[in-house]
């Protein structure tokens, strides 16, 4: 990174001297010159092929992750199944124990699990509170539309980079 700091200051001092002795000049003529003279736009063109090379990655990656992730979850329920299907036969057969040469399986009762009825008539005690959270779209949007939101205002906006891939 100290080649690009180098290569700014550099661009930015020859733009700054052309400029100074030729103040006639257009901005388009001042940029086309001091390009040919310096190689931040060929530095800046290295760091944006990179990025782009790491989107592509991170874009390949994230759907890998994804399609890893549906056979995790296949995995996983063929797996409960069988475990259901393991189960119902032992309890069919009333059979409580299998002992195996790798493994053991045994049935026992389960903890009861709480079935809500009605939610209406559960007392208080028994809700929890949540503390209040911001809306920050609903805020964001407010402002985007130009009402006035005391303690909260729309930032300024900073450049933003656009790069179109061919």
């Amino acid at each position: 990174m100290n080649h690009l700091a180098l290569a700014v200051t550099t661009y930015q001092r020859i733009r700054d001297h052309i400029r100074a002795d030729h103040p006639d000049l257009d901005d388009e003529t001042l940029a086309d010159t001091v390009e040919g003279l310096t190689d931040l736009n060929e530095i800046v063109s290295a760091i944006i092929r990179s990025t782009l090379l790491d989107q592509a990655l991170a874009a390949g990656l994230r759907l890998r992750m994804k399609e890893m992730q549906e056979r995790l979850d296949r995995l996983e329920d063929r797996a409960a199944k069988r475990r259901a299907v393991a189960r119902d036969a032992m309890t069919e057969a009333d059979i409580k124990k299998i002992m195996a040469p790798d493994f053991t399986v045994s049935l026992r009762d389960g903890s009861p699990s709480l079935t809500v009825i009605d939610e209406a008539v559960i007392p208080g005690s028994f809700w929890l509170p949540q503390p209040p959270k911001l809306d920050r779209q609903a805020i964001l949007s407010e402002l985007k539309r130009g009402g006035d939101i005391p303690g909260a205002s729309l930032s300024n906006a900073g450049p933003v980079l656009s790069v179109r891939a061919k």
